[in-house]
């Protein structure tokens, strides 16, 4: 959620790729030489884009992407942990939030850092990961904050070139170009790999730990990118590792020809609550979607009161959880209930204030200040102090002591549950109460005795 974009427009080497991209034509009116030297009027309002691509544009709307600035969620949390810093470095990771969160803002002057007064964003920059920011993009300086250059227009009037992964479009409105890198997971992982502005620390690594998973396979019929499921995604079709990921044939814009696949654009990741928030019920339909097909749970008992867990990662392309992996839960609920359904054991079950246990076992990255302390706020972290998410295609295994033997009639149940920030950070906000959010069962099993 929280992505830190560091956009860096080097003249002298975009010059050669652009020549590349653009089948060595001059450099693109409207490419960057340096950083923050855009103007807002050269991108085009999504509302435009969608009297064209209006089934693109229904997709996109109330998706994360397109969410990205609006989301309280990372608003209200990214100013908590604004709040008190003193240190210059955490001061500037702190801030840097806006330059993926609200990227048009940021490379068009407003806003430049999070405790701007965002209320006063423009109506494009505040429409988050959008169209002509995506489809303007022509390169990669580097695989983490954000590392696009882009080559926009100069608005509706000039519209210019828009990138993607066909090589014989003809729209009527801007030209076309067939971009290799709209069709790589690249351009995912330059916002989906953050680092500490400073720091340096791994904050985020969806992006590498695809790279370095199986997915990444040089075999072509084998190489799935992140395109590959995020972008075959629709209502009704989960498009994971663990299920069939059929193409979505169709047309790209209203009379275009129509093609065996059209990308989809809903970008809704594992996040259910935002959406709804926006009244995107679809987007948030298809986040469970998605969340129910990533993992699966094994439950066995090893001996008369102890049961051991396996979770494994079957469906995601990335570690389990991804993104931020401080903040993002993913847990094992363990619950045995006698004949009537009482509770004997139980682990994992939130309390009365929606916040999980101190013992609750969890899959998640725990940051640290560089001497060994944990610290929640990644803008004071220096250090990774360990990491329980688990890998592509791989297992973790836990054993749980019931403190009883299961009697007969006895009924235990594991379960994977799954919330997109821990309720214990939300309490503490300050301001009206935020949540709770949607607590999601990835997977379960149960025994009977």
């Amino acid at each position: 959620m929280y992505k830190k974009q560091n956009i860096w427009f080097a003249a002298a080497y975009c010059g050669i790729t652009f020549l590349c991209v653009l089948l060595m034509s001059a450099l693109p009116a409207g490419a960057s030489s340096k950083e923050n030297t855009f103007k807002p009027d050269q991108f085009i309002d999504p509302e435009t884009c969608g009297a064209c691509h209006d089934e693109i544009m229904a997709q996109w709307q109330g998706s994360m992407h397109n969410l990205s600035h609006k989301d309280p969620i990372y608003n209200r949390v990214a100013q908590f942990f604004r709040q008190g810093l003193t240190d210059a470095g955490q001061i500037e990771e702190a801030e840097s939030c806006v330059k993926c969160h609200t990227p048009v803002g940021y490379i068009t002057g407003f806003p430049k850092k999070l405790s701007d007064d965002l209320s006063q964003t423009g109506q494009i920059p505040a429409q988050g990961i959008q169209c002509d920011y995506c489809h303007t993009a022509v390169d990669v300086t580097r695989m983490y904050n954000n590392g696009l250059v882009l080559s926009p227009g100069q608005g509706e009037d000039d519209p210019g070139v828009k990138f993607g992964p066909f090589d014989d479009a003809e729209p009527d409105f801007h030209d076309a170009a067939f971009s290799k890198l709209h069709t790589d997971s690249k351009i995912c992982g330059t916002c989906h790999d953050v680092k500490h502005a400073v720091f340096g620390t791994d904050l985020e690594t969806t992006y590498t730990e695809w790279k370095n998973g199986p997915y990444n396979s040089p075999d072509p019929e084998k190489h799935v990118s992140c395109q590959g499921c995020h972008m075959y995604q629709r209502p009704g079709v989960p498009a994971t590792g663990s299920t069939p990921r059929p193409a979505n044939p169709g047309s790209a814009a209203a009379d275009a020809k129509q093609r065996p696949h059209i990308f989809t654009h809903g970008f809704v990741g594992a996040n259910s609550g935002v959406p709804e928030m926006f009244s995107a019920k679809d987007k948030s339909v298809m986040a469970v979607e998605r969340l129910t097909h990533a993992a699966d749970i094994f439950l066995v008992m090893i001996d008369s009161h102890t049961a051991r867990v396996v979770v494994t990662n079957t469906g995601a392309g990335h570690s389990l959880p991804t993104g931020v992996g401080d903040l993002r839960q993913v847990w094992i609920e363990v619950t045995l209930t006698d004949s009537d359904g009482k509770a004997v054991f139980q682990t994992g079950v939130p309390d009365k204030n929606n916040e999980l246990p101190e013992n609750t076992v969890m899959f998640k990255t725990i940051l640290g200040d560089g001497v060994g302390n944990p610290v929640i706020n990644m803008a004071k972290a220096k250090e990774i102090l360990s990491d329980t998410r688990i890998p592509v295609g791989k297992s973790a295994v836990h054993l749980f002591n019931l403190n009883t033997t299961p009697q007969k009639g006895y009924t235990l149940t594991a379960r994977l549950m799954y919330r997109s920030m821990p309720q214990k950070i939300l309490n503490q906000l300050p301001g009206e109460p935020l949540g709770p959010l949607p607590v999601v069962e990835m997977a379960a099993v149960r025994k009977e005795f």
